[in-house]
């Protein structure tokens, strides 16, 4: 932003005032040197003040490169809060529409609907779901049934086949009396056998 700008300006001015005075610093300690060298005591004190003086100001120096540093961290954390804000209030602005748009009372009455058709085909599904059972277990017993018919029937077509079989016959063309004696017995012999399996 405009305001981190400005202050990583200012950052870099303060940086470079306080280089210049370490530099001017040290051309002082030197020249206190030299005038304690040659005895000069006035001269030294006079330095020696202007070296205090320096020293304090780049001391500022860090002071108000802290205070920039302190700006700048709390203008980037207000630049997030503003962003949060922001964000917040469309997030409001939205829920607000939907709350206008949603009624309460209405969705509740959706939402038990629903559920009561729910039940009401679970339980259709349920009724279709017996009724098919039992009229596919009617028609396996059904099945049965006409299969222990059909078991009966066939042992005792064996037994008619096997008894027509010894029947004598008197011609090959028309059936003689003797064949019609032997039908006789074959019917008697079937309702026996059926009397005796228990079929009526």
């Amino acid at each position: 932003t405009e305001q981190n700008r400005e202050l990583r300006g200012t950052q870099r001015a303060i940086s470079r005032d306080r280089a210049a005075l370490e530099k001017q610093e040290k051309q002082l300690e030197l020249e206190i040197k030299k005038m304690a060298k040659t005895g000069n005591k006035e001269a030294c004190k006079v330095l020696a003040k202007q070296l205090v003086q320096l020293r304090k100001q780049k001391n500022r120096t860090y002071a108000v490169s802290s205070k920039v540093t302190s700006m700048s961290t709390q203008t980037k954390v207000m630049n997030s809060q503003m962003k949060m804000a922001g964000a917040m209030s469309a997030t409001a602005k939205t829920m607000q529409a939907v709350n206008k748009k949603m009624d309460p009372q209405k969705t509740l009455q959706t939402m038990q609907n629903f559920q009561k058709e729910n039940m009401k085909m679970e339980m259709t599904e349920e009724m279709i779901n017996d009724t098919l059972d039992d009229i596919f277990d009617a028609s396996d017993e059904e099945e049965e049934s006409q299969d222990i018919v059909n078991q009966v029937l066939d042992e005792i077509g064996i037994e008619i086949s096997g008894k027509m079989a010894k029947a004598p016959s008197a011609a090959r063309g028309l059936p003689s009396a003797s064949a019609a004696t032997a039908t006789t017995i074959s019917d008697e012999e079937i309702e026996r056998q059926l009397k005796a399996l228990g079929v009526d």
